[in-house]
């Protein structure tokens, strides 16, 4: 049985704070109807309820207006303090909201709502009853202080995250640059030249043909021979490029899908137990479909091989009547190098630029479970491909 890759569940964040938001208010109000007796505080009636909510509910918003929300749940806490009900009611929303804003904002922005948090303790704390003051201050401040920290820990973090992938991204970028240049350098060294005799031999031919048969003729020859050349040279380059197995024979043919089972035992033999499966009923593809999703399966298992360890592979082809899906999958590891090593082929860069350029879609990452995954898509209809990249008109 195959490993099946299990679809991302994403949930938005306003979801997550909805929830969360709710939650905090559920258990402030039962802790108020638990607790507040026992330290001899009024019954709360309806305005308490709502100034609970109040101190609660803007929460789910916090991550679009951070400090908004945390005006309002203090102002809400305040006021329900005002009104001289049991202070500790109002305690998850604003503490939360000051995390958030530490989270998000600058620090300068932080330490001033945390500074305004200890002045509202310290006025809970004067009009409560038996309150210590300087208790309530030291817990503020450390409260305050916690949140405060651990908000600019996050903070610091999610930037870190983000320049590294903007870093990433770049590279891969410049890795993508490179390799069309080295392309474009080796087509113009192979092509351009002998494309300019050609077109001069071929005009000189044209305009002496009648006149001066002897030099068409000679310019005639010149044509063959140099298109000979060209066309030798454009087959050794075209080899170095197809990034084929190094023990292929010379001039072998390039690989189609129905040789993904030689390649599945190879791997095998390699130490890496591989299963492969095929959905649908298998058709003939356009060639270069077919080379993409070979190369795309050769590169994922080499993967695997590399960087997975012990693990277990499947490869999975499924036919649709207008589209081909490859998935390989492993239990290994999941760790796959982001950056292709000099000389090692395209790598992943090398899997997105095939699939882009024939006008697919790849998405490749860790599973849930643990593993890697690569699941690609082709269209199999030509008109699809033929728009799928203006660089292959």
């Amino acid at each position: 049985m195959c490993l099946r890759t299990p679809r991302p569940f994403v949930v938005d964040r306003l979801v997550v704070d909805t929830l969360i938001a709710l939650a905090m208010t559920g258990v402030s109000v039962l802790l108020v109807h638990v607790s507040r007796a026992a330290q001899g505080w009024p019954e709360p009636d309806g305005r308490a309820h709502a100034l609970i909510a109040l101190a609660h509910l803007p929460v789910a918003l916090r991550g679009r207006w951070p400090l908004a929300v945390f005006a309002a749940v203090h102002a809400a806490s305040v006021a329900y303090v005002a009104f001289g009900y049991w202070p500790a009611a109002c305690f998850l929303g604003p503490m939360l909201s000051l995390y958030t804003v530490a989270a998000l904002l600058p620090p300068r922005i932080a330490i001033a709502c945390s500074v305004y948090v200890i002045a509202a303790w310290g006025y809970g704390g004067l009009v409560g009853r038996g309150s210590s003051m300087a208790a309530v201050l030291v817990q503020a401040v450390v409260y305050c202080s916690v949140l405060v920290w651990f908000g600019t820990l996050t903070r610091r973090s999610a930037e870190l995250t983000r320049r590294l992938r903007e870093e990433q991204a770049g590279r891969a970028r410049r890795a993508v640059a490179e390799e069309r240049g080295r392309i474009a350098r080796e087509l113009h060294d192979v092509v351009a030249h002998h494309m300019a005799v050609i077109s001069v031999q071929a005009g000189l031919a044209r305009f002496v043909f009648d006149s001066d048969p002897a030099t068409a003729r000679g310019a005639l020859g010149t044509i063959a021979d140099t298109s000979g050349e060209a066309l030798e040279e454009l087959r050794r380059m075209l080899q170095v490029l197809r990034d084929q197995d190094p023990r292929a024979p010379e001039g072998a043919p390039m690989p189609t899908l129905d040789r993904l089972a030689e390649l599945v035992d190879r791997v095998r033999a390699g130490g890496v137990p591989v299963e492969l499966a095929v959905e649908g009923t298998a058709r003939p593809l356009a060639p270069g479909v077919e080379l993409c999703a070979y190369r795309v399966v050769q590169e994922a298992l080499t993967n695997v091989l590399k960087h997975a360890g012990r693990a277990h592979a499947c490869v999975e082809l499924r036919y649709r009547p207008h589209e081909l899906t490859v998935l390989v999958t492993d239990d290994g590891q999941g760790v796959i190098p982001d950056t292709v090593p000099t000389g090692a082929g395209h790598g992943l860069i090398g899997m997105r630029e095939r699939a882009k350029l024939y006008g697919g879609t790849i998405s490749l990452g860790p599973r849930a479970g643990g593993g890697f995954a690569v699941e690609l898509a082709l269209p199999t209809s030509a008109s699809t491909i033929w728009r799928g990249d203006d660089r292959t008109r």
